[in-house]
């Protein structure tokens, strides 16, 4: 059988998009589909349906959660499909997300407020202590600050961070944060894809917030990603009361095709 898909780009993260196919067969089709050596290759697919827009999102290794990326482009192959105009809502796993066309293949998206905050943890990981933040953007994230992050060994911590106790059993996303002028430069391994990724919105998002929360910075906040790409994240209070957070960056559709199943 052959099947229709697309292919997505969110600051390098990568997706596989379906149109119409139902969630039961997620699981499976993310596990095939987004193997990078035996198939087309992705950090996760999408599942993208109307009436209403929907986008169901599955990692790699089919275990099913919100993407803040992947919900941007999304949103993105929606209005080409012609879908939506500038200004959509999707229903994902993160809940109702509200969505605007801010430009040619950018996209800002509303986010999940945080929660589950835990600040200054002392975790033990490959022989050494981490000071760890824990945020929770739609999936839980632990956010680490770092000097010289490019020698920071994101796998070997990272997966080691990932599956700490103090998680629980469904673990963490990881982002190893370096303040840059007045943004910053993240690094993340992703659970459910068990590797560092390009990119990660909600991760960027959870760095963000750490930075606004516990370094004053004052959004909008740029993160640069490994990739190399930027994306900008958001918060707007009333009061002391956080009312809104949102993340804009790139969404690419890099190529469509066919595949055998």
């Amino acid at each position: 059988m052959k099947l229709r898909f697309w292919k997505l780009s969110g600051a390098g993260n990568d997706f596989v998009l379906l149109e119409g196919r139902s969630t039961a067969a997620g699981p499976a089709l993310a596990k095939r589909l987004c193997d990078r050596r035996r198939s087309i290759g992705a950090d996760g697919l999408l599942l993208v349906r109307r009436g209403p827009l929907t986008a169901d999102y599955f990692n790699a290794d089919g275990s099913r959660a919100f993407c803040a990326n992947g919900t941007r482009c999304a949103a993105w192959w929606a209005r080409r499909r012609g879908w939506a105009g500038l200004r959509l809502t999707l229903k994902t796993d993160g809940g109702q997300v509200p969505a605007e066309i801010v430009g040619t293949e950018r996209v800002r998206i509303g986010m999940p407020l945080p929660s589950k905050l835990r600040w200054n943890l002392r975790l033990k990981a490959v022989g050494k202590a981490w000071l760890v933040h824990a945020v929770t953007i739609g999936v839980p994230h632990a956010v680490v600050e770092t000097r010289g992050l490019d020698r920071v060994p994101v796998f070997d911590v990272g997966r080691a961070l990932r599956h700490h106790p103090a998680f629980g059993k469904a673990g963490a996303n990881v982002n190893f944060v370096e303040r840059a002028g007045t943004g910053l430069r993240v690094r993340t391994y992703e659970r459910g894809v068990e590797d560092e990724t390009l990119a990660c919105g909600t991760g960027a998002v959870a760095s963000a917030f750490w930075a606004h929360t516990m370094r004053g910075a004052q959004g909008p906040i740029r993160i640069l990603t490994r990739g190399g790409d930027s994306l900008s994240a958001g918060f707007e209070s009333n009061g002391d009361r956080l009312e809104r957070a949102w993340l804009e960056g790139p969404a690419k559709i890099t190529f469509e095709g066919e595949v055998l199943l």
